[in-house]
């Protein structure tokens, strides 16, 4: 089978990359930026192109066969950023979506179309587990611009038969990942100060999950029949664990003896808790293989190895 990654060379791209060649489909990438032939066979990818999500470049990537399915992974993965440069991210997220629900309407229409979303879209105003069915109220032009994501995929669903599937996911993490919460703690920690401060309260609930997890799932909801042509699934744990649990257990697997203390200060456009109703994904069954402790305790281990 024929599959197609946009943002094949990211952070996500690239596992999900490796789990659907192991799986034996050819896939095939778009993106930003260069892989070496060593990079794209490591990676799973049977051809990379560089280059922008528009009419000419997947044309060129169309030369290889047209695609079973599309995972569209490119896009804009930052709350902050968003606010600095609200119309980029318009641009990578919204933007590059319609250009790519275009291309695929006149040229691939039977393509089944797998959209990364986020849970930001679901914003603050929800307490417990969210369930697909919640009303989104983005609280940033990320979460806003990823809303609008799943819109256009929905009205390409309704008006013209194409079968879309939105998987919002919620606080990825694992190896490679080089910003965020991890990212930060572990710069902070390689410093070996006393004192390790973050920002917010600590209180802050997230449903973190593995990138290796969030791999398979998105090949197997990829793989599930779509009785209808535009469905939405959370891609979250139901697990609920607060930053500072996070922090202290990096701490923990790092082996410092650090003081850990919280600003106070809230970002703009952070929920206080984002964790999922994880219902739908019990019944598919999907059933995740990294508990949290394992995960953290890979992260320490790869972060000190690639920075060594």
């Amino acid at each position: 089978m024929t599959v197609w990654i946009t943002g094949a060379g990211g952070f996500m791209g690239r596992y999900l990359a490796r789990a659907l060649a192991d799986a034996g489909h050819v896939v095939h990438g778009i993106g930003h930026g260069a892989l070496s032939e060593s990079e794209k066979q490591c990676v799973g990818l049977r051809t990379w192109l560089n280059g922008e999500i528009d009419a000419a470049s997947l044309n060129a990537l169309a030369v290889h066969g047209l695609p079973s399915k599309v995972f569209h992974l490119a896009g804009g993965s930052s709350v902050g950023l968003s606010i600095a440069h609200p119309l980029e991210d318009f641009s990578r997220n919204v933007a590059s979506t319609a250009r790519l629900l275009e291309w695929l309407r006149g040229t691939s229409p039977e393509s089944l179309i797998i959209a990364v979303s986020s849970a930001a879209v679901y914003g603050a105003d929800h307490h417990g587990p969210i369930s697909e069915g919640a009303t989104p109220a983005p609280m940033s032009p990320y979460g806003r611009h990823k809303l609008m994501m799943e819109q256009l995929c929905q009205s390409y669903a309704e008006t013209f038969g194409m079968r879309t599937l939105v998987a919002r996911l919620f606080s990825v993490y694992g190896p490679e990942l080089r910003k965020q919460l991890l990212w930060d703690v572990c710069s902070q920690l390689q410093q070996d100060g006393q004192t390790l401060v973050l920002g917010g309260t600590g209180a802050e609930i997230r449903d973190w999950t593995d990138v290796r997890d969030i791999a398979r799932l998105l090949s197997a909801i990829a793989d599930l029949p779509q009785p209808q042509k535009f469905r939405i699934v959370n891609g979250g744990s139901g697990r609920g664990t607060s930053v500072a649990e996070i922090a202290s257990m990096l701490v923990r697997n790092w082996g410092a003896d650090v003081a850990l203390r919280y600003s106070g200060i809230v970002r703009p456009g952070d929920p206080p808790s984002l964790l999922a109703d994880d219902t739908l994904l019990r019944r598919l069954p999907f059933n995740w293989q990294i508990p949290l402790e394992r995960g953290i305790a890979d992260y320490v281990k790869w972060f000190k190895g690639a920075r060594s």
